[in-house]
């Protein structure tokens, strides 16, 4: 019995964002002055900048990488079929303001598959099998959402129920690393549950780092740029670079928690305390992906099907097969197995995804792999990550680290109460940051726009 991609995906937070063709900026002499500096051109920070750019005001957008997109890049030449190394998923398509960009820019997106199945060994589940792993993942889910109810913010881990028998381990990696790039014992109650339902997810034929590069064409980019410092107050900013200075009239902050937390960028006066502490709580987790192209379907599996095992515990993985119809296979790692395996470096992750997959289909699949490549985000210097989970305690933080001082303002898919973890919250976040930013500078008069999307009541459940 095959689970369906909702039934799969429901819990899942993608990363986040974009590659890019903004060669334009680079040796390109650096603007001196702008109304509003953009810092970070991941999906917040474009779409901040497009926000400025509406409002009919200069913005110039800042970013330490080569290339536009943050926590999200498309690698188009390597395989034969584009290998999302971050953010794969857009979500809520009826009411995303991205899937309507992206068409309008000629892309091509649609809903992701259908084909799931569950491995037992080296068989798929059989139906009965299936049917007890779906009551596993609601009893767990219910199980949660009751303890989010509670007077104290417990961890997802002291939460579960005790006898989810040969369904633990899958259960778990399912609802935290998958979902969060986190181990339950690090994700909080309240904030698993404030995410909102993430259903009807969307892809993007090109590559989703390409669509989000795509809709940072047309913004004055300047990259390889990093902000080494900020000095704000309640009239203007003035950031420095490696190229010289810039003077706004505001900063939108798109870097991830982990850098903002890591003191990356200098501010001065020194960034609140209060906004501070959020950052360092609202700590990154470890999401990587490991390409391998495998022609002639030796795992004789069907386009776009996805697998996850029956796993006594945490340390498994979920592959994405035959992407778009071609030889690509991704499997996904993530959590505290995650993280110890990228440390390890691409060899050692390469090994145990064909391991894994040996163990599951029976080939000696290392004879297999033509080509093979491996994100290690955490290593990363300008991300240091995959995407925020707030631990118990922690969740608002959210709302904290959204507050700006002075004239900077901060955005993200850190800040986002409900869509963290996803493209669409940092998409989201930017556009509210930027409203923000207009007004403060009295570019914009009307009140703070009300959100793009209304909070969906429906809890994610498998």
């Amino acid at each position: 019995m095959a689970i369906t991609r909702r039934d799969l995906l429901s819990a899942s937070a993608a990363i986040a964002t974009a590659p890019t063709f903004a060669s334009r900026a680079w040796g390109a002499p650096l603007p001196r002055e702008a109304d509003i500096v953009v810092i970070g051109a991941g999906a917040a920070g474009i779409a901040a900048a497009r926000r400025v750019q509406a409002a009919n005001r200069k913005v110039i957008l800042l970013e330490a990488a080569n290339q536009l997109g943050g926590r999200c890049l498309t690698d188009a030449s390597t395989f034969e079929a584009p290998f999302d190394r971050g953010a794969r998923w857009m979500h809520n398509p009826e009411t995303n303001p991205m899937v309507r960009l992206a068409r309008n820019a000629g892309l091509d997106v649609s809903a992701a598959s259908l084909g799931q199945k569950i491995r037992v060994g080296l068989r798929n589940a059989r139906a009965g099998e299936t049917e007890e792993f779906l009551a596993a993942l609601v009893r767990a889910n219910h199980a949660i959402d009751e303890a989010s109810r509670g007077k104290a913010d417990l961890s997802c881990a002291s939460a579960l129920p005790r006898d989810l028998g040969v369904w633990a381990g899958t259960t778990e990696f399912v609802l935290g690393p998958y979902a969060t790039g986190k181990d339950l014992k690090d994700v909080s109650v309240i904030d698993k549950v404030r995410g909102q339902d993430r259903n009807a997810p969307i892809g993007c034929r090109q590559g989703l780092g390409v669509l989000i590069a795509r809709l940072g064409e047309q913004i004055p980019a300047m990259l390889s740029t990093p902000a080494s410092q900020i000095s704000w107050s309640n009239r203007d900013v003035t950031v420095q670079t490696q190229a010289g200075k810039i003077a706004a009239r505001a900063a939108i902050v798109t870097v991830s928690s982990n850098v903002l937390a890591g003191g990356n960028i200098k501010f001065s006066p020194e960034i609140p305390r209060r906004q501070l502490e959020a950052a360092a709580k609202l700590t990154l987790g470890s999401y990587d992906r490991i390409a391998l192209q495998l022609p002639g379907n030796p795992l004789g599996l069907s386009r776009d099907d996805t697998i996850i095992e029956q796993s006594s515990s945490t340390r498994t993985a979920l592959l994405s097969a035959n992407i778009g119809g071609s030889s690509l296979c991704v499997i996904d790692v993530a959590g505290s197995f995650g993280r110890d395996l990228s440390d390890q470096g691409e060899k050692a992750m390469v090994a145990f995804a064909t391991e894994w997959l040996s163990r599951l289909f029976g080939n000696d699949i290392v004879k297999l792999v033509k080509k093979s490549s491996a994100t290690r985000w955490n290593a990363s210097p300008f991300v240091l990550g995959a995407m925020s989970a707030a631990p118990p305690g922690a969740q608002p933080s959210r709302k904290m680290l959204g507050e700006p001082f002075g004239n900077v303002f901060l955005a993200g898919e850190a800040t986002h109460e409900t869509l963290w973890g996803t493209v669409d919250g940092a998409w989201e976040s930017g556009e509210r940051a930027a409203e923000a930013a207009l007004r403060k500078i009295g570019a914009i008069s009307e009140p703070a726009a009300a959100p793009s999307r209304a909070p969906n009541q429906r809890r994610r459940g498998f």
